[in-house]
């Protein structure tokens, strides 16, 4: 099993709790901060005055209002530069951003490359690269992959989420996952479901448990780590495969038909 990260170091990246399950993430450097998907602007707003920061930055993923709510509000407070994807309607955007642009902001240290990820909204980017010092690479990934699941098809296609799944499985190893939302536990137990003789990902849910007990964020994960638990990044694996089509009563012979049926698997999991 791979290592499942410590806790990453709050003065550099932090997950904001936000709503019931949302995170903000924070990019912390020094006196300079930049959030990414700030649903509302109070958690943010909270840390600018408790660490005496500066905000210098938004980056956003997509469009839902969970993701976006709080922009104008912290605009009002600070006149930065919101960085978003090209092709969604958003509350406000200066810079608007397509697969290979690159965001560089050298008070927090950051300089990252974009990826178009549709599949949970048309429009849907991701950012990887640098943050804030941070030895290993970083993946704002939005509502695209989550700890043991992926987001659900609002507006885009089983080919397009899986594509966009493919980019991130093609980024290295140990990159960290900061995902959007405190999904974890849910989407093992459903992965459990999926490949019950996975150890590796028995002892993950067990580490999780003990983590959210302690009202400790179950994020970032690696990407290692999803690698070896997440059903939805093993649409190749035969237990994966042998699962779905038991479970759904179809031949499956695309990685994108076991894709597809793993999501909707996932959809009406209790």
């Amino acid at each position: 099993m791979q290592a499942i990260p410590a806790t990453v170091d709050d003065r550099t990246l932090l997950p904001l709790p936000a709503f019931s399950d949302n995170y903000i993430w924070a990019i912390i450097r020094q006196r300079n901060v930049v959030v990414v998907d700030p649903g509302e602007a109070g958690p943010v707003l909270d840390l600018l005055e408790q660490r005496d920061l500066q905000l210098r930055a938004i980056l956003l993923t997509h469009h839902h209002g969970d993701h976006v709510g709080g922009v104008m509000e912290l605009l009002r407070h600070a006149s930065v530069p919101v960085y978003g994807p090209a092709h969604e309607r958003l509350p406000h955007c200066d810079v608007r951003l397509v697969e290979g642009d690159r965001v560089t902001l050298p008070d927090v240290d950051l300089d990252m490359t974009v990826l178009d990820v549709p599949g949970h909204t048309s429009g849907h980017i991701a950012y990887h690269g640098r943050a804030a010092g941070h030895p290993a690479p970083v993946l704002f990934c939005g509502d695209t992959l989550f700890a043991g699941g992926c987001g659900r098809l609002f507006e885009g296609t089983p080919a397009q989420m899986h594509a966009s799944l493919a980019k991130f499985k093609s980024l290295p190893a140990d990159t960290l996952v900061c995902c959007a939302h405190e999904y974890t536990l849910a989407n093992l137990r459903w992965a459990m479901a999926v490949e019950p003789a996975n150890n590796a990902l028995q002892q993950w849910y067990q580490r999780a448990q003990e983590v959210r007990a302690k009202g400790c964020p179950t994020v970032p994960t690696t990407l290692a780590l999803e690698l070896d638990t997440n059903p939805f990044l093993r649409t190749r694996q035969a237990d994966v495969i042998q699962a779905v089509r038991q479970q759904s009563g179809q031949t499956l012979d695309t990685p994108v038909a076991t894709f597809a049926a793993l999501r909707e698997w996932k959809n009406d999991f209790k």
